[in-house]
């Protein structure tokens, strides 16, 4: 199992998306930290480090740590 860290202003948007796109992107999140690839996206080039999660009314670019099992969320947009 990984764990999620967040950049402030990645978790600061997080934090103030009205609740229905926040649980949605939660969700996903917490897939993510059991299968990081399966639940995941690639952001540009496949490199299985960066990638990210697309919900309907979000977007976050992931960093993940294979070797310290983190996943680093680095930017999340609210697209309303």
């Amino acid at each position: 199992m990984y764990r999620l860290k967040y950049d402030p202003a990645a978790e600061a948007v997080h934090e103030a998306m009205p609740t229905a796109a926040s649980e949605a992107l939660t969700l996903v999140l917490a897939d993510a930290c059991h299968d990081p690839l399966a639940a995941t996206e690639p952001y540009g080039e496949d490199d299985g480090i960066m990638r990210m999660i697309v919900t309907e009314q979000a977007f976050a670019v992931l960093l993940i740590g294979h070797q310290t099992k983190t996943i680093t969320v680095l930017q999340v947009t609210y697209l309303g």
